[in-house]
This record gives C-alpha cells, sequence and structure tokens, in this order.
C-alpha cells in the first residue's frame, strides 16, 4: 500500500510572509521544503539558539549557534511580486503544444493580483 505525498503550494526559493506566531510579518526566502511533516524553512524567520559541544559534526569549535528551525506551512503566504503583500495561490492549467504533442502545464497564479508565480 503505497502513500501519497502531501502536495504543497510553496516551492523552495519562493518569497513568503510569516502570517502568524512571534516572527508574524517577517519575509525571507524559503530555504528548504518538508511535505511529509508540512513544514518549510524560511530565512531569517523563527531562529533558535542550540548549544553545540566542541567536536561535533557540522561544527568545528562548539559554543552557541544560532539556526533557523523550521515552521508549519500554514504560517506562511507567498508574496505577491506585485503588491509585496501576502496572497494565495491557485492553480491554472494550460494547454501546451511542443513537438506535436499536447501537454497540460500546472501554473502558479497570485489571487491578489492574478500574476504567475
Amino acid at each position: 500500500m503505497a502513500t501519497n505525498k502531501p502536495k504543497m503550494k510553496i516551492k523552495k526559493n519562493d518569497l513568503v510572509q510569516v502570517i502568524s506566531g512571534k516572527d508574524k510579518g517577517l519575509q525571507g526566502k524559503v530555504i528548504s521544503v518538508d511535505p511529509e511533516r508540512q513544514r518549510v524553512l524560511v530565512e531569517g524567520v523563527n531562529r533558535i539558539t542550540k548549544h553545540v559541544k566542541a567536536g561535533q559534526p557540522g561544527s568545528s569549535s562548539g559554543g552557541i549557534e544560532v539556526t533557523e528551525a523550521p515552521i508549519h506551512v500554514s504560517n506562511v503566504q507567498i508574496v505577491d511580486p506585485e503588491t509585496n503583500k501576502p496572497t494565495r495561490i491557485r492553480i491554472r492549467e494550460e494547454q501546451v503544444e511542443r513537438d506535436g504533442r499536447t501537454k497540460t502545464v500546472r501554473i502558479r497564479v497570485s489571487v491578489r493580483s492574478g500574476k504567475d508565480l
């Protein structure tokens, strides 16, 4: 029995704004997306301090590191490129003809301005 991978409308390198939580109003670029856990890692948002022992992999000197923690996808919205405000996303399907074949292409569209993302 195969499990379906959850779909997410937010992709890597999208500009998003936090709409709830302690970092509400901050904007940042999506670093990574985890569809299984429904979480995104946003640059400069949800920063945590982590105490790291010297000699641990990924840290040469040890001490206190400040890194970003994942945030739930429901707490962020994509920023509309035209108005620079958060917006919802719709999917528009278009028929594109290539090499004599028609192919359906899904395009993300901003609800606020109607522009392609």
